[in-house]
């Protein structure tokens, strides 16, 4: 019974870490867009620069592949859960647009999910 539970989880974490790449992939890949209005004014508020767009952006896309790839899978999920955690407290104190701070959180805890279930070190 316990090895059925096992393929079940395995087959369940391999399928989230697919619509999690496929999310992350399609979001770091829109935000490298030059005419993505949405992305630039946004990254403006911010005022850090449009460079930390291209870079976020490359840093989903890096992961996005990394998370599907069994050695990889659990550091991609770690980078990218500390990613979404600077877009909650981005949303929280630095936009102060509260609800759509739950928008990153989501994709957030099923990467904690992911990073917990799929490090070497915590599965044993």
């Amino acid at each position: 019974m316990k090895v059925a539970w096992e393929r079940v989880l395995n087959l369940t974490l391999w399928v989230l870490q697919g619509f999690l790449a496929l999310l992350f992939l399609y979001s770091g890949a829109d935000k490298w867009n030059p005419n993505a209005v949405f992305w630039v004014e946004l990254f403006d508020k911010i005022r850090i620069g449009q460079w930390f767009r291209y870079f976020t952006g490359g840093l989903e896309i890096t992961c996005a592949i990394l998370l599907l790839i069994p050695k990889t899978s659990a550091m991609a999920a770690t980078l990218l859960a500390f990613t979404m955690v600077g877009a909650v407290l981005t949303h929280l104190f630095i936009l102060r647009d509260g609800f759509s701070s739950f928008l990153p959180a989501f994709p957030l805890l099923l990467l904690i999910l992911v990073a917990w279930k799929r490090s070497p070190s915590l599965s044993q």
